[in-house]
């Protein structure tokens, strides 16, 4: 994540990252602003009212001094005084109305914006998910959109406020005395660029501490960690990292040293200006009254005039900086719609199908696939799978298994050649109607962090506790589930860490049991299983692939023998298809992975025979 500056400056990664600002972008913001557009016409009457109100008090101080105080009235003094306080009190209420307003305005866009987000993400193929980084949609979803609320509240909600301050102030500074007026914000120079150079300068100052801590830490991480701290110890080398720390500590502790000093030499600076600029405009005001005889001045309008000028000074500064806060807030907004943006490569197509799968055969036409353009993992592979059969695929560690089936759900879409399964290509589908009808149990089993029966319902969110039962009974599960203390609504924690993995395998199982899927896809489902569980899950299996069209990747012997046909993946290509025994008999790449694999299983059975 980039580090921001201070208000005013933007970080070097952030120059070199400016975002295009175009008509359709900033049009593309606005749109999130139109269905709350009369509230924010109701926020700028407030900002407007606000200010308004903000003049009255310096205004009435005038008239405190020119008509309560020289003319000794205490009736008037009071009733002014008063007047001031009700319209400081009505000017905060206004401010807070106006929070309340932006508040409402820019949680109301956040929802609305997340809920786009997340079910824009739900589409996206199952290639955004393996090549973006979790942390980056997790910031794009919280992080970004959140910061959307500070661009409404904040950053929108600033420059109305200050160009009204500022226009407002303007327009009473120039309507008692447009002479003093202009003095006044000559002076308004002296205050700000003190503060923009002071500012620029504690920003480098800050920058540079921060690389150095950056520095330190990363020294303390090294050598302070179990492994650094040993490998210190064997090469003794605590005196030369001791040295170390001590010179980057003692540049930090300078910089640190060097930024405190400039500060209190800026709030030195900024306390005389301060106190400078009304010395100018009640010299200014004496100079027109005693030399000049300008008769329409007044001691409490001078007074006035200088509160008025210091109102200035903030709005003032903060429009100078106004460039910075629309750079981030353009940048973000840009950050968001760049996911937005993405688009969704694997969707319904227009009229889509919903054909009866209940014996549907599995075709794969001459496919061929690479996960980049420029390299192909599978070529011409070619195969069909009958309905009702069981199909195994063996092949070597990255000979491209997984990615096979992972044609058929669609979670990848072949670059050449088609997947058909009962005859209509995959890509006609409709794309829920499709998946709705595959029931596929991974490697990586993967479970919520809930209860075990909220897991399983997630296949049937209706399932009755006998369908739950019955399920986790043929998947060999529902002993172990009875002995917890909590029974089914056992807690499985994050991804299933509370379980073993051969219970969320097994759970898994029972999960695509509840589904009652019309084709079957088991990627190494009994991988993380014992002999024991693998047997009496084997029983489940070929329960449930019963009548159905099941093809499972495997490297179990027990699992492979049991197959109507062996697919044997090599090179991206089907090398040989057969039974077992026929794949023995022919020798050939399957004969080599069966060797390979179950090498110490025939060696035991060798030493085990008379």
């Amino acid at each position: 994540m980039q580090r921001m500056g201070p208000r005013g400056f933007l970080t070097d990664q952030e120059k070199e990252n400016l975002p295009k600002v175009t008509w359709p972008l900033i049009r593309r913001i606005l749109s999130y602003l139109t269905p709350y557009w009369t509230r924010f016409v109701l926020v700028f009457v407030t900002i407007l009212l606000s200010s308004v109100l903000g003049l009255l008090p310096s205004i009435i101080t005038g008239r405190i001094v020119d008509e309560a105080l020289v003319g000794e009235s205490m009736a008037l003094l009071l009733k002014l005084i008063l007047a001031a306080l009700a319209t400081m009190i009505a000017s905060q209420l206004v401010t807070v109305l106006t929070s309340y307003l932006n508040a409402w305005i820019s949680q109301h866009i956040i929802f609305d914006m997340k809920n786009q987000m997340y079910a824009h993400l739900q589409q996206m193929s199952h290639a955004f998910f393996t090549t973006e980084r979790q942390g980056d949609v997790i910031t794009r979803m919280n992080s970004d959109i959140s910061g959307v609320s500070s661009v409404i509240s904040g950053t929108l909600q600033s420059i109305l406020s200050n160009v009204a301050t500022v226009v407002t102030t303007l327009v009473a500074l120039f309507g008692m005395n447009w002479k003093m007026a202009i003095i006044g914000i000559l002076v308004i120079p002296l205050l700000v660029l003190p503060t923009r150079s002071a500012g620029r300068q504690r920003w480098k100052l800050l920058s540079d501490g921060q690389a150095k801590h950056d520095e330190m830490n990363q020294l303390i991480n090294e050598t302070l960690s179990v492994s650094g701290s040993m490998l210190t110890k064997l090469f003794t080398r605590e005196k030369a990292e001791y040295d170390r720390f001590v010179k980057v500590n003692g540049e930090v502790t300078k910089l640190a040293l060097k930024e405190q000093l400039s500060g209190r030499w800026f709030r030195l600076t900024m306390g005389i200006f301060t106190q400078l600029g009304p010395l100018l405009i009640y010299f200014a005001g004496g100079y027109l009254i005693i030399v000049s005889g300008e008769t329409g001045l007044t001691v409490g309008m001078i007074t006035a005039m200088v509160a008025l000028v210091n109102r200035l000074y903030r709005p003032v500064e903060s429009l100078l900086n106004i460039q910075v806060d629309f750079t981030r807030s353009m940048a973000l907004f840009t950050r968001i719609f760049d996911y937005f943006d993405r688009p969704v490569d694997i969707k319904s197509p227009e009229n889509a199908k919903k054909p009866d799968l209940s014996h549907a055969d599995i075709r794969f036409e001459h496919v061929r696939f690479g996960y980049t353009e420029d390299v192909e993992i599978l070529h011409d592979v070619d195969f069909t799978v009958r309905s009702g059969e069981m199909a195994a695929i063996v092949g070597g560690s990255g000979s491209g298994k997984s990615t096979v089936i992972n044609f058929i759900p669609r979670l990848w879409d072949v670059k050449a050649g088609r997947v058909l399964v009962g005859g209509v290509d995959v890509r006609d589908f409709d794309l829920h109607w499709l998946r709705s009808q595959i029931g596929m149990v991974s490697q990586d089993t993967y479970l919520f962090n809930g209860t075990i029966r909220e897991n399983l319902r997630y296949a049937k969110e209706d399932a009755t506790d006998e369908e739950l039962t019955a399920a986790c009974k043929a998947a060999a599960i529902h002993d172990f589930i009875v002995a917890q203390p909590n029974g089914y609504d056992t807690e499985v924690g994050n991804r299933g860490l509370k379980l073993s993995g051969g219970e969320k395998q097994r759970l898994s199982i029972a999960r695509v049991i509840l589904k009652d899927p019309k084709i079957l896809i088991l990627d190494e489902a009994t991988s993380a299983l014992d002999s024991i569980s693998e047997a009496a899950i084997q029983d489940a299996l070929d329960y449930i692939m019963k009548g159905r069209t099941s093809i499972v990747i495997a490297h179990r012997l027990s699992t492979i023998m049991s197959a109507d046909k062996i697919l044997v993946l090599a090179d991206g290509r089907i090398a040989q298809c057969g039974t077992h025994e026929a794949l023995l008999r022919e020798g050939g790449v399957y004969r080599h992975l069966f060797e390979t694999q179950f090498n110490k299983v025939l060696e035991m059975e060798k030493v085990a025979s008379p």
